[in-house]
This record gives structure tokens, sequence and C-alpha cells, in this order.
């Protein structure tokens, strides 16, 4: 049976660094990459150190997860490592953000995420592991990139209670908490053609050490990942600060 590993986002940003540093964690007969862009995921075979399989899906649209498990079902797959990297988020208001992006977002940072852990579960066995891309900003309501905020608090929630479900399986669940990283990301976020709503950044990170501190941290078999002193520190304060005042200092550096 088949060693496999399984990345979403694949074609870009943390996705893509996880697959080409894959084998910093383990070894793999197959790695299967998900993402919507079929070119770059074929353009993979060329950096992965294991085969990969390119898998060309919209996790929006709900067809997908019964494509996705049908392919599970035809490999009699043995997963053992699922990374969901799916995700983006607009810097906008809520309510000036159009209902569809909105849905959107959910659809993709959520409900996608639950579903790909879902399905996956029943084909891993003791020792694997998932691993979740969740935010910073998991832990504190932030004003104009509010959807986004709550979809990562979902992420980090649902993250660390999986992994104690899954515990008498010996299968472990991780949420990486990123600070502002250098990945597409912004491509998104950002509204085509008008003043960006997020102007300072604290600190921004590149996505090869958030993935190498993500990789440690998973084999160490910590349920939360986390790189960065300012990163730290943020999800520190943020449970001892009101969120209100947490707000007010946020509003204030962005000039909002």
């Amino acid at each position: 049976m088949k060693k496999i590993a399984i990345i979403t986002g694949a074609s870009s940003g943390m996705g893509k660094v996880f697959a080409e540093t894959i084998n910093t964690y383990d070894t793999f007969d197959e790695v299967w990459v998900i993402a919507r862009r079929l070119d770059r995921l074929e353009s993979l075979q060329e950096t992965v150190p294991f085969p990969v399989r390119p898998i060309a899906l919209d996790l929006t649209d709900r067809e997908s997860f019964r494509h996705y498990e049908e392919l599970l079902e035809n490999a009699q797959a043995n997963v053992q490592l699922l990374v969901n990297c799916s995700g983006y988020g607009k810097f906008q208001a809520a309510c000036d953000t159009p209902l569809s992006q909105n849905l959107n977002m959910v659809d993709l940072n959520c409900e996608a995420l639950m579903a790909m852990c879902q399905l996956t579960i029943p084909y891993m066995h003791a020792g694997a592991q998932i691993i979740n891309i969740a935010s910073v900003a998991a832990c504190q309501p932030v004003p104009y990139i509010s959807v986004y905020a709550a979809s990562k608090a979902f992420v980090l929630s649902y993250s660390r209670a999986l992994n104690r479900e899954l515990d008498d399986k010996d299968i472990s669940v991780m949420a990486v908490c990123p600070f502002w990283t250098k990945t597409e990301f912004f491509d998104h976020a950002v509204i085509d053609g008008e003043k960006p709503v997020v102007k300072k950044y604290t600190a921004m990170y590149e996505p090869q050490q958030i993935v190498a501190r993500a990789w440690r941290d998973a084999k160490r078999g910590k349920d939360v990942s986390k790189f960065g002193f300012i990163a730290r520190a943020q999800m520190a304060l943020v449970k001892i600060l009101p969120h209100s005042l947490i707000m007010d200092i946020w509003l204030s550096q962005q000039k909002l």
C-alpha cells in the first residue's frame, strides 16, 4: 500500500513550500498536490523530491469532495500526512465586500478544510498527521479583515479539538499560525485600484521560515505552531488584554 502525503493549496505560497520540502518531514511513495491551477501543479514534478500526482480541484465546489473521495477509495490510500493550505482573505470592511466573496472565503477557509479532514481521516492510520494553516489572526477579532480572521479562528479551534478527538487513533492534528507572510495572499487580499486598507505590517516573514518551523513542531507533536517573536508575543498578549483594546490598537496602527 502506497504511503501518501496530500497537500492542498500546493500551487503557490506555503503549500508549494510544504510540497518542495516534504522530505524534511518523512519519505513518501506519492505526493498528491491539490489546487485549481493544473499547470502549476504539474511543474511541481520537477521540484518535489517524491513522485507527484497533480489533482486540479476547486475546493469551493462541493462536487470536488465527491471526486476526492473517489480518488481515495480507488487508490485504497494510506495517507500519512494531510496539509491543508488552501485559503484566502480580503482587506475590506465586511459589508463592503461582495457577499459572494465572503461566502466563498468561508467555503474555502472553513468548510473545505473540514471536509478534507473528514474525508481523509478514514484513510489514515496510527502515526499519521494533519497540518492545518490557521493564522495569528485566529486569536482575535480583526476589523477590516473580519471574515478572514473569524474563519481562521474556526480553523484553530477545530484543529485543536480534532487533535484530542483523534488521540485514541494516534493521529495528530496541528494548526500553524503564521504572522504576515510573503505569499500570493496579498494579491487576492488587496482590492484592485483601491487604496489598501491595511497599510502597516509589524513584521513580514518568508514562507520558508513558517514551513521549516511547522515541520519541526509537527515532529515534536505540538498542536499549534508559531514562528517569530512578534507572532508569539501577540498570541500571548491577546489572551490577557481586552479584545476591545486590541482592536483599538489595530485600528490606530492602520489609521482607520
